[in-house]
């Protein structure tokens, strides 16, 4: 766990500054956000963890997780004012890249959640565990585009539901440690 600089954190780009950015998939990036809608309850649930939190998303732009995933953090960000969404290409910082690998995989979107400090108190990515699970198994003996086919159905099932659990559950876990035990970060690179 480490600590960010108030000045790394204040020149990441907020989800609106990051999408003026997006070269490839530019239209898919602006329909995953406007179509984004946080399942019922999360808000809630994000609402009643106190504190304010900060999440640094590490993506790129040609990332298909990061297209699922970080349009809805940015959509639970405007609806629940006590969390903060910014985005660092992860190619432009190795290190924190570094920091937070998934077994030797550069895997993004990778979620660094910290707290008022600026105290990093946990990291996601860059999938869901159940989905990580299935494609380190399964998956990984498929052709690639059938892979990714998968992944993407997968996804639009979910509909988010687990990539906030498990990062809401970082944050929970920060307030009272032990009271959500379920989450951990995956494995797979993008």
């Amino acid at each position: 766990m480490s600590q960010l600089s108030p000045e790394r954190w204040a020149a990441a780009l907020s989800f609106t500054g990051y999408l003026g950015t997006v070269v490839k998939n530019a239209d898919l990036w602006s329909a995953f956000h406007r179509t984004a809608r946080l399942p019922e309850g999360f808000a809630e649930r994000a609402r009643e963890i106190p504190g304010r939190w900060k999440l640094l998303v590490l993506a790129e732009d040609w990332c298909g997780d990061a297209v699922h995933v970080v349009p809805l953090l940015a959509r639970l960000s405007e609806e629940v004012p006590s969390i903060e969404v910014r985005v660092v290409g992860r190619d432009a910082n190795p290190d924190l890249m570094n920091a937070h690998l998934t077994g030797t995989a550069r895997a993004i979107p990778v979620v660094i959640v910290y707290d008022e400090a600026l105290e990093e108190v946990g990291w996601w990515g860059p999938r869901p565990r159940d989905l990580q699970a299935w494609f380190e198994g399964e998956g990984r003996a498929m052709e690639k585009g059938e892979r990714y086919k998968r992944i993407r159905q997968w996804m639009a099932r979910d509909r988010g539901r687990s990539t906030l659990h498990e990062v809401l559950t970082i944050m929970e876990g920060a307030v009272a440690p032990n009271a959500r035990t379920d989450s951990s970060p995956g494995a797979l690179t993008c």
